[in-house]
């Protein structure tokens, strides 16, 4: 049996053939929605699937092919639903399962796909299973389901190793058993709130295969998978035989994270995405050594996406980014794989501030250049919300409004995501700006007094804007078939601190399909040729060659037509030039 698109069972329906793929996710354009963030559709301020569901034609007519939502399950909100407690059910503060299934239809109608986060490495303390197995005390079978240790030391008052939290402190918290004594430890690799699921045990298997299901019956295109990596540890948990453990995080394998093991889950997983029309997809959050053990997540019958973290973590340097493009794209042409690409995320401080240097309007000088590159390259790339409008960071939120909990944990990550999950400005000169309802409505963090810049309602129809920048290069990427397609880029002399990259309808030859929406792929798309992008990293202007006919430009100054003599063009600093032939 399999399933259309809305999740209608079809009995005897025989799975996609090669000619029936679209490919769609190979080089799709996909949104990330904070929902706590993105629109208030009660008032309550507190984003929710309602304000999500009014604001997807917003979306739509962005030019996206899809919308990754992050977490929106029942959960007591300890790590902003990455703490799940019923993973089949809505949390009240975002709404009710039919509100999912609007914003999952509703989408659908628009051609938009739906990418729902997943969280599979640990739960909620007030899942049922824990709960249970925290009440019947040593030695219940659910205990199994989860990594339940004696710990060390003449009374067991010492964590069974020495594993870090990535919030910080000790990865183990002791249990009370029953009779109020001393208990057992478990492990939560995030907070204390968080216990990790044994993957070893048939149940947690089983149960999760289940959740895909219902999730894909509802009608979603597929899952981004939370800490993809760290599913399965190393036999024995053994110790690490140091602290600052969060220092390796990304640069070397370890005992509890990027492990052999998780490979054969993720096999499951596809055969269970496979038995479902519309092509569905598994997206990895994988934090991994190198772009080579990332690409091993994307093998054929594994996972179809993995974040490209380490283009993520390249600084605004033309050699810097080269070495990423070409490491990521040698890395996963070997699986057949599309490289995906990212700036900003709801992780990490978004790229307007982390490209400034200390110069806001530099930073999105920076930022406005990237994206242009960005887009250009082959694979599926990646909008965070808020950054199609050029947001910075939001340094100075007080701490009393910061909800990040590893801001109250030492030794742990930095602690101050709050400053990228500030609620998005829509409309309007104060605040909530649009988000909630009603002017003067609350939010559940501060907005900034100056966010009325920003807002959706004030860069619409300016064609200086960032806003529209990326309506601009998202349509062109549609109309043109160079960009996104394929594995492969080819680098063209440029002068130092410049990037230049050439992309032909040929670059795509080895690609299976393109973008377009729910509807298409590259096939239906014009040609123009051969497709050149410029990238000035440098503080100063440069001169390079014109390669052909302007396109789009991220630097107002060039869009007016900055060519000089010769064919020659100069490029102002930190900026970017689409060209065509």
């Amino acid at each position: 049996m399999t399933h259309d698109p809305t999740g209608t069972p079809q009995a005897g329906s025989a799975a996609p053939t090669a000619e029936q793929r679209t490919g769609w996710w190979r080089d799709a354009v996909i949104y990330q929605v904070y929902p706590r963030s993105f629109a208030d559709g009660n008032g309550d301020g507190m984003g929710d699937l309602d304000g999500v569901r009014t604001r997807l034609p917003y979306l739509a007519g962005l030019g996206v092919d899809a919308v990754w939502l992050s977490p929106f399950y029942a959960s007591p909100q300890a790590d902003a639903g990455y703490d799940v407690a019923d993973y089949r059910a809505i949390d009240p503060m975002f709404g009710t399962l039919d509100d999912a299934a609007a914003v999952i239809r509703e989408a659908h109608a628009l051609g938009l796909r739906i990418i729902v986060d997943l969280v599979p490495n640990h739960c909620s303390d007030q899942h049922v299973w824990f709960r249970q197995a925290l009440s019947e005390g040593p030695g219940s079978p659910l205990r199994e389901r989860f990594h339940f240790r004696p710990g060390k030391g003449t009374d067991g008052e010492l964590p069974p190793n020495d594993w870090e939290s990535v919030f910080g402190g000790p990865a183990w918290t002791r249990t009370t058993n029953p009779d109020e004594t001393p208990g057992e430890w478990y492990l939560h690799l995030f907070a204390p709130e968080q216990p990790d699921f044994n993957w070893e045990h048939p149940a947690v298997q089983d149960e999760f295969r289940s959740i895909l299901r219902f999730w894909l019956d509802l009608g979603t295109d597929g899952f981004r998978i939370d800490v993809a990596h760290g599913l399965v540890k190393a036999d024995g948990l053994p110790d690490m035989g140091r602290g600052e453990q969060l220092k390796l995080l990304g640069s070397q394998k370890l005992p509890f994270f990027d492990q052999d093991g998780v490979h054969e889950i993720y096999r499951s997983w596809r055969k269970v995405l496979d038995e479902y029309a519309g092509e569905r997809i598994g997206v990895a959050e994988a934090w991994t050594p190198s772009a080579d053990r990332t690409a091993l997540y994307l093998r054929p019958d594994e996972l179809h996406q993995a974040f490209n973290f380490h283009y993520l973590g390249a600084g605004w340097n033309a050699a810097e980014l080269r070495e990423a493009i070409d490491a990521s794209l040698d890395a996963m042409r070997p699986v057949g794989a599309p490289t995906t690409w990212v700036l900003s995320n709801h992780d990490v401080v978004r790229h307007t501030t982390r490209y400034a240097d200390g110069d806001p309007e530099r930073g999105l000088r920076r930022a406005r250049a990237a994206v242009l590159l960005m887009l250009a390259l082959p694979g599926s790339a990646y909008v965070y919300q808020g950054e199609e409008l050029g947001l910075p960071e939001v340094t100075d939120l007080p701490d009393e409004v910061r909800q990040d909990p590893s801001f109250f944990k030492e030794n742990g990550q930095e602690g101050l995501r709050d400053g990228c999950r500030v609620p998005i400005p829509w409309s309007g000169t104060e605040a909530p700006y649009g988000f909630g309802p009603e002017p003067g409505g609350p939010s559940w963090l501060p907005q900034p007094d100056v966010w009325a810049k920003y807002s959706v309602e004030a860069q619409t129809g300016d064609p200086t804007s960032t806003l529209e920048l990326y309506r601009a290069a998202i349509a062109l990427r549609r109309e043109h078939p160079a960009l996104g397609a394929g594995d492969a880029v080819e680098w063209l002399d440029a002068p130092e601190g410049v990037l230049a990259v050439r992309r032909t309808p040929a670059d795509g030859a080895s690609g299976a399909g393109g973008a377009g929406g729910a509807g298409g792929g590259a096939a239906g798309r014009a040609s123009d040729g051969v497709f050149v992008c410029t990238v000035n990293t440098t503080g100063e202007p440069v001169r390079v060659p014109a390669p052909g006919r302007m396109l789009l430009a991220s630097d107002g100054a060039v869009a007016r037509g900055a060519v000089v003599e010769g064919g020659d063009a100069v490029l102002p600093a930190d900026s970017a030039v689409w060209w065509t032939t």
